[in-house]
C-alpha cells in the first residue's frame, strides 16, 4: 500500500522452481501414513457408534445448557445479588446440560446398540435357517 515498504517473502532466497502459490495448495483428501489406511475408506461400527454418541451427547449438552441458561434468568429474584446471579446460571445451565447430554447421548447409543443387536440376531437366524434347510 505503502511505495516505501516491501512485504517480506520467507521464500525470496531458495530458488523455488514452482509458484509460491502451489505450496498453499493442500490436497482435499486426507494423507495416511500406511498404503493400508488409504484402502479403508469408512469408519468402522465402533467408531461410528463413538462419533454419534459423542456428538449427541454434546448437542444435548449445548441445548441442556441454554435451556438452563433462560430458566435461570427467569428464576432470578428481587434481592439477587451479582454473585447470587452469576451462581444460579452456573448451577442451572450446568445441571441442565449435564442431565439433556445424559439422556440424548444414552438414547442415540440405545438406538446404535438395539440395531447392532437386530443385526446379529438376524446372523444368527439366518445361519440357523441355513443349517437345517440347506443340505452341505
Amino acid at each position: 500500500s505503502e511505495p516505501n515498504t516491501r512485504l517480506y517473502n520467507p521464500y525470496q532466497d531458495l530458488n523455488l522452481q514452482v509458484p509460491i502459490n502451489n505450496l498453499y495448495k493442500l490436497p482435499t483428501s486426507p494423507e495416511f501414513l500406511f498404503a493400508e489406511e488409504s484402502l479403508h475408506q469408512r469408519r468402522s461400527w465402533g467408531e461410528n457408534l463413538t462419533f454419534y454418541t459423542g456428538s449427541a451427547y454434546l448437542g444435548g449438552s449445548v441445548s441442556g445448557a441454554a435451556v438452563g441458561f433462560f430458566s435461570a434468568l427467569r428464576n432470578f429474584e428481587q434481592g439477587d445479588t451479582l454473585k447470587l446471579k452469576i451462581n444460579r446460571i452456573l448451577n442451572s445451565s450446568g445441571h441442565t446440560g449435564r442431565s439433556w447430554g445424559n439422556r440424548i447421548g444414552v438414547r442415540s447409543a440405545a438406538v446404535a446398540g438395539a440395531l447392532g443387536g437386530l443385526a446379529a440376531g438376524t446372523v444368527v437366524a439366518g445361519k440357523q435357517v441355513l443349517k437345517r434347510y440347506v443340505p452341505i
